[in-house]
């Protein structure tokens, strides 16, 4: 039997707001960027960031450096400064162990969020990535879902789990994938979304459940 669980990243698996402070701090100091520069980078990165951000940064603030360069700095600086807590690594040792297929889901560019699996660890514990970036499509389409699944080798017909943090991207687009879900609480819940399988306040509790799963 198949026991597959997906994973969302972000705010979920690792600590994003943490980093994008300190690669903005980072970034900044690097080419001695104006207190503006830097307000205006944690206002618009606030939730995900791309290329086209830097682009939009050097035309707003007429900066020489190019912007793929800045891009590229950032999400190095990004890869460097995320975290992902050594007990949620291991607790995802254990679900392997136990014969579960990760997989991590995810919205953002493709290039930084590889970068920040490659970065905490997690990249050697999943069995496959699906980032809305690859295919300009976002949680909560159906279609990123299923890609998740194809590359852990297994289909969504089977079954499964979905973890994560955002109420609409996560739980919405778990329960149209057919799957179970557990909701890392902390975002308003929206009135017309139907409630999660499993409400938690830390991905380590995800994973206690997923463990004692027998179903």
């Amino acid at each position: 039997m198949h026991r597959l669980a997906l994973f969302d990243l972000d705010g979920t698996l690792a600590d994003r707001q943490s980093a994008l402070s300190d690669a903005v701090t980072g970034l900044c100091r690097a080419h001695a960027l104006a207190p503006t520069v830097e307000r205006w980078l944690r206002t618009e990165l606030v939730d995900r960031a791309n290329a086209a951000d830097f682009a939009r940064l050097r035309e707003v603030f007429g900066l020489n450096t190019p912007a793929a360069q800045l891009w590229q700095e950032y999400v190095d600086l990004m890869a460097a400064a995320v975290t992902c807590r050594p007990e949620v690594l291991e607790g995802l040792a254990r679900l392997r162990a136990a014969a579960w297929t990760i997989g991590i889901i995810t919205n953002g560019a493709g290039d930084i969020q590889r970068a920040k699996l490659v970065g905490t660890g997690l990249a050697s514990l999943v069995d496959g990535v699906a980032v809305s970036g690859d295919l300009e499509i976002r949680k909560p389409d159906l279609r990123l879902f299923e890609l998740a699944a194809s590359r852990c080798g297994v289909s969504l017909a089977d079954g499964g789990w979905m973890i994560g943090d955002n109420p609409g991207g996560d739980i919405g687009g778990g329960h149209q994938a057919g799957l179970r879900t557990i909701w890392l609480r902390g975002r308003p819940w929206p009135d017309r979304l139907p409630a999660a399988h499993h409400v938690v306040d830390d991905v380590t509790d995800a994973i206690t459940i997923l463990l004692n799963e027998t179903e």
